[in-house]
C-alpha cells in the first residue's frame, strides 16, 4: 500500500536563502556589537560622584566682578538711564504708578483699607498664613541703622571674602538686628548654618515675621535666639565657627562683657581658620593700652590680625574692622 503524502508547510526555497543570509550577516556583525570592545561607549549608569558633580550648582560668587559692573554700565546707558535728579521736587516728578505713596502714606492705607482687595468680617483671618504688622509691611525698619539699608551687602561682601566662607561653614553674628546684613549670609550658607544672638524685641520682630518670609528664606532654618548674656551655649555645646562678627556691636557694651564674650568665643573658633571681625572701633582693648591689650587677648588664645577697610558699592561710605584669630 503506497504511503500518502506529507502534508506538512511547504516554506519557498527563496526565503531559505534569505533566513540563512541574514543569520550570517548578523554573525559577523555580533563582535562590533559587543560591550567589550574598546570602541564601545558604556552604557553603564554613571557613578555617584559624577551624578553629583553634574548636578550640583557652585556657589553664587560673593562680590560683583569688573565684567558686572561694566555690564550694568552698559544696560544703563542702553535705557538711556541719566543721572539721578538732584531735588525731591525732581525726584518726585518721576514717580510713576497706580498710586504713588510715601511709607508713612502706605502705612494709612494699611491701616484704614487693610489692601486694595481684602477679606472682611469673619473670613479676615483665614486666608494669611503668617499676618504682619503693617509698620513691617511698609519697611519702616529699614531705616533704623543712619545709614542705607544696601549697606549690609557691602558687610557681607567683605566678611565672607576675608573669611574665604564656604556655604557649608558656619557663621555667628553677635547682634544681628533686622537682618541687614543676616539676610545675605543666610541665602549664602548651607540650612542651618547660620546663628544669631539678638536682644531687641523689634529687630527680632522684623526679622522673623517679615524678613525671613518675605525673602523666602523660611527653608534655611537660621538659629536666631533672644538674649544679652553672652551665653553661646544655646546654639550648641559642639558648634565651633568659621566666622564670627559683630557689627557696631561691643560700641554699646560695658568692657567687662566684651571680654567674657571674648573669653567664651575663644573656644568656640575654628583652628586655623576662623575669624572673629569687630567694626569700628576696640576700645575695650585699647583702653587697656597695646601691651596690656596684647597680654590678655593672648591669654584667651587670640591674636590680633589687623585692622581693614572695605568700601561700599553703592554710596560714598566705608567701613574699618578689625579682625582675630585663634594663636597657632
Amino acid at each position: 500500500m503506497a504511503t500518502p503524502p506529507s502534508k506538512g508547510i511547504t516554506v519557498p526555497a527563496s526565503l531559505l536563502i534569505l533566513t540563512a543570509a541574514a543569520a550570517f550577516l548578523l554573525f559577523l556583525l555580533l563582535p562590533s556589537l559587543s560591550p567589550s570592545s574598546s570602541n564601545a561607549p558604556s552604557l553603564s549608569c554613571p557613578t555617584t560622584a559624577a551624578t553629583v558633580a553634574a548636578t550640583t550648582r557652585p556657589p553664587d560668587p560673593i562680590s560683583p566682578t569688573p565684567d558686572d559692573i561694566a555690564w550694568l554700565k552698559s544696560q544703563l546707558a542702553r535705557n538711556s538711564i541719566q543721572e539721578p535728579p538732584s531735588s525731591p521736587a525732581a525726584w518726585h516728578s518721576l514717580r510713576k504708578g497706580i498710586n504713588p505713596r510715601t511709607r508713612a502714606q502706605q502705612l494709612e492705607d494699611l491701616r484704614r483699607f487693610k489692601g486694595v482687595s481684602h477679606y472682611e468680617g469673619d473670613d479676615a483671618g483665614n486666608h494669611t498664613a503668617l499676618p504682619c504688622p503693617g509698620e513691617l509691611l511698609v519697611e519702616e525698619h529699614h531705616s533704623n541703622y543712619g545709614e542705607p539699608w544696601a549697606g549690609g551687602r557691602d558687610v557681607f561682601e567683605f566678611l565672607a571674602a576675608a573669611a574665604r566662607l564656604a556655604p557649608a561653614d558656619h557663621v555667628l553674628e553677635i547682634g544681628c538686628g533686622t537682618l541687614r546684613v543676616g539676610l545675605h549670609f543666610i541665602r549664602y550658607l548651607d540650612v542651618a548654618r547660620f546663628h544669631c544672638l539678638e536682644r531687641d524685641e523689634l529687630s527680632l520682630m522684623a526679622a522673623l515675621r517679615y524678613e525671613l518670609p518675605s525673602q523666602g528664606l523660611l527653608h534655611k532654618r537660621p538659629l536666631i535666639l533672644r538674649g544679652e548674656d553672652m551665653e553661646f551655649d544655646r546654639f550648641g555645646s559642639d558648634v565651633v565657627y568659621d566666622l564670627i562678627y559683630a557689627s557696631a556691636v561691643f560700641l554699646h557694651m560695658p568692657d567687662a562683657l566684651v571680654w567674657e564674650g571674648l573669653e567664651r568665643l575663644s573656644g568656640r573658633l575654628k583652628p586655623e581658620k576662623g575669624r572673629i571681625f569687630v567694626s569700628h572701633n576696640i576700645k575695650f582693648c585699647s583702653r587697656l593700652g597695646g601691651d596690656v591689650c596684647t597680654e590678655r587677648l593672648s591669654k584667651l588664645g587670640l591674636e590680633s590680625v589687623g585692622k581693614h577697610t572695605h568700601d561700599s558699592l553703592l554710596f560714598n561710605h566705608y567701613e574699618i574692622w578689625f579682625e582675630f584669630r585663634k594663636m597657632a
